[in-house]
């Protein structure tokens, strides 16, 4: 008999969460039944096989129902970890935001997040991005080595601070 691994799990902030559970309910509550009712009215037009908006709306109603199921899985998964309830506050965790500075003293910022919330323009990356990996368990003045494409980077941690 096959043992089932438990879900990996899926480490998100409150905040990450609830644009989770929001973006879930828009697409069941509001998208989907949308889309049904204008597949529903393109099928009334009859022949199906050379009306476009019958044919996109089906593929439609089949990229919200997958986006729909990957969002049950990441929240089933789901593990919420506010940052605000981190009580060690010298080292970086889920959640923090650092401050760092690169071989030649360009700060950057980062703020450690779920896979879910990631937006690298904003600076938020993942914790199991190779940065995010690197940074985990450091504290102040703590030099990390990050291996990236051009090379590899030295970040040299400047400050820590949990929102």
């Amino acid at each position: 008999m096959e043992t089932q691994k438990p879900p990996v799990p899926n480490y998100v902030t409150p905040a990450g969460h609830l644009k989770l559970v929001q973006e879930h309910s828009h697409l069941v509550k509001r998208e989907r039944p949308r889309v049904v009712q204008e597949v529903a009215e393109a099928a009334a037009q009859g022949d199906r096989s050379e009306n476009a908006e019958y044919i996109y709306g089906k593929k439609r109603l089949r990229e919200i129902d997958r986006r729909v199921r990957f969002l049950e899985q990441r929240l089933d998964a789901a593990q919420i970890v506010d940052p605000k309830a981190q009580t060690r506050r010298d080292r970086v965790f889920f959640g923090a935001t650092v401050q760092v500075e690169d071989e030649v003293g360009l700060p950057r910022t980062w703020t450690i997040v779920g896979e879910d919330e990631t937006d690298a323009d904003t600076g938020r990356i993942s914790h199991r991005s190779p940065i995010g990996q690197a940074l985990l368990g450091k504290g102040l003045d703590d030099e990390i080595k990050v291996r990236t494409p051009g090379g590899e980077r030295v970040y040299l941690i400047c400050a820590i601070a949990y929102a």
